[in-house]
């Protein structure tokens, strides 16, 4: 493995630490404290290519590799410092338009993935309900097969993007009694007869991102919106989202941690006690040394993870170590920033605070921390067996 950046990496790193600095930092702070969405900076991040990332040339995006999507959003969130919007924007990229390319019709791929590579639609993905979390493939959501199309009947919960959405892909199970076999996905869009969108749901930070319920009450779609072929849906569509989920979606928590490091560095070396500036005490150099340490480690994870996906070598349990190691770092570290700032980190008026709150969830969101050591233990004993047999 190659841990160079090339050189089209490094300008389109450099590109997009730019455009973040200068168009999205300014307005995290805002857009945490009024929860507005900005259509227009969405726009704007469309035109400049970052939606299309992985996605192919020919169906509007820039046809790069899990590597180099990586790159850039870890530049967005150094950057732009604002998780929320990185969360939408993979949510988007990595659990929408990844698995339209990977598992839609020659004509779904036509009609959505130019759309929703410049950014003109919206994209979310409706797995989660409100009895089914952890345990996805438990979902209640049910599907009729009628003559001329399917009739969908069920809630999801927890949906990124949902508020703003225009294209979702929704899951739906023939009979709960064939667990995952039985599941199938749909491409849904807004305006279907028989869906809705249900309230915006309140959170304790990435106000940037809207976070909604949706709801189909025989929501009528055509057999052509089916994704990935009958049964398919989790085991191939989902699990798929998922691995991509976790091996790439937070990259923009890595490149806020850095962005984290970059202003604890700054009020470390400013603030003066005791006649002194605060870095030069000893227990405020650990503490900027323990975040280093577990930030480089994070990225060298998340980026490994990204190469295996390009591989195709072990990309579940990697992306599961990566995403289990890079979000409990995340809580680490914002915590060792808390302190080195002190009172004022709990202030508003610093982006510590906001910051913390916008990490609290990272644990939770792809999957729970448990359920990753669950993963990763099962692959472990699986190859242990292999090897002993």
């Amino acid at each position: 493995m190659d841990f160079a950046l090339s050189d089209s990496q490094r300008t389109l790193r450099k590109t997009i630490m730019s455009f973040a600095r200068e168009q999205i930092a300014p307005g995290a702070s805002e857009r945490d404290a009024t929860g507005v969405w900005d259509q227009e900076l969405w726009d704007s991040i469309g035109k400049l290519g970052v939606l299309g990332i992985p996605i192919p040339e020919k169906y509007g995006g820039l046809g790069a590799d899990a590597v180099t999507t990586m790159v850039a959003l870890e530049a967005l969130g150094e950057g732009g410092m604002d998780t929320g919007l990185c969360v939408s924007i993979g949510a988007h990229m990595v659990l929408v338009e990844v698995p339209l390319w990977l598992f839609g019709t020659d004509s779904q791929k036509q009609h959505y993935l130019p759309r929703l590579c410049s950014g003109s639609q919206i994209g979310a993905f409706a797995l989660t309900e409100p009895e089914a979390g952890s345990d996805a493939a438990s979902l209640r959501t049910s599907m009729r097969q009628e003559a001329e199309h399917f009739v969908l009947n069920g809630a999801k919960t927890f949906i990124t993007n949902a508020p703003r959405a225009d294209v979702l892909i929704a899951f739906a199970t023939r009979d709960r009694k064939l667990g995952a076999e039985g599941i199938s996905s749909f491409v849904v869009e807004k305006g279907t007869p028989g869906f809705r969108v249900g309230r915006t749901l309140a959170k304790m930070g990435n106000h940037s991102t809207p976070t909604g319920e949706v709801f189909f009450d025989d929501c009528i779609v055509a057999k052509t919106a089916m994704l990935g072929g009958d049964g398919r849906g989790f085991t191939d569509v989902a699990a798929t989202a998922m691995v991509w989920e976790r091996a790439i979606l937070f990259a923009g928590v890595l490149g806020v941690l850095q962005g984290t490091m970059q202003m604890v560095l700054e009020y470390a070396s400013q603030r003066r006690q005791f006649n002194r500036r605060i870095a030069d005490f000893q227990m405020v150099k650990s503490k900027l040394a323990d975040m280093s340490v577990q930030i480089h480690a994070a990225r060298l994870l998340s980026y490994h993870a990204a190469w295996c996906l390009d591989q195709g070598a072990m990309a579940n349990f990697y992306a599961s170590v990566s995403k289990l190691f890079t979000t409990e770092t995340a809580i680490g570290v914002l915590q060792n920033a808390m302190e080195i700032y002190g009172g004022y980190g709990y202030m508003k008026d610093y982006p510590i605070e906001r910051i913390y709150r916008e990490m609290a969830i990272t644990p939770v969101g792809g999957g729970t921390s448990s359920i990753h050591r669950l993963i990763i233990a099962h692959q472990l004993l699986e190859d242990f067996r292999a090897g002993a047999d």
